[in-house]
């Protein structure tokens, strides 16, 4: 029953990226959403990566609340987002668009299922992540 009980609610907590594509001109801005359902209510770290080619996905920042969290060095100067509770929300901003910005951006959230999260961090942040879970 345990068991059970903890599959179902790691189904209720997932992100939803609802535009498969953008497209903006070089020099420009784009926003890529992403909201997230949760079913507990306390902090949930939002992250974002980058997939280019056939590399693995990498890390651009991560979100707990509002503007708190990481960002890269790479990436911080034209990359941001600001993470909002109250719709659930953790949009992308990417600023001063370039060429190499062309990829797939992954919106992840940190797994919050008690005696399952160690192993899901662990395919989350694997070398050559094959696997993302929690990512849609």
């Amino acid at each position: 029953e345990i068991t059970a009980s903890l599959y179902l609610l790691a189904q209720k907590d997932n992100v939803l990226q609802a535009k498969g594509e953008e497209t903006a001109a070089a020099g420009g801005t784009v926003t890529l959403g992403c909201l997230y359902n949760v079913s507990i209510t306390t902090n949930h770290y939002l992250f974002w990566y980058k997939q280019d080619g056939n590399n693995s996905p990498k890390f651009i920042l991560s979100r707990v609340s509002r503007d708190d969290g990481n960002t890269a060095a790479e990436f911080k100067e034209r990359f941001s987002s600001t993470l909002d509770s109250s719709i659930r929300s953790a949009p992308l901003k990417i600023q001063k668009l370039q060429l190499s910005d062309s990829a797939v951006y992954y919106c992840a959230l940190q797994p919050t299922v008690t005696g399952n999260s160690k192993t899901l961090y662990k395919n989350l942040w694997s070398k050559d992540n094959r696997i993302l879970h929690n990512i849609h």
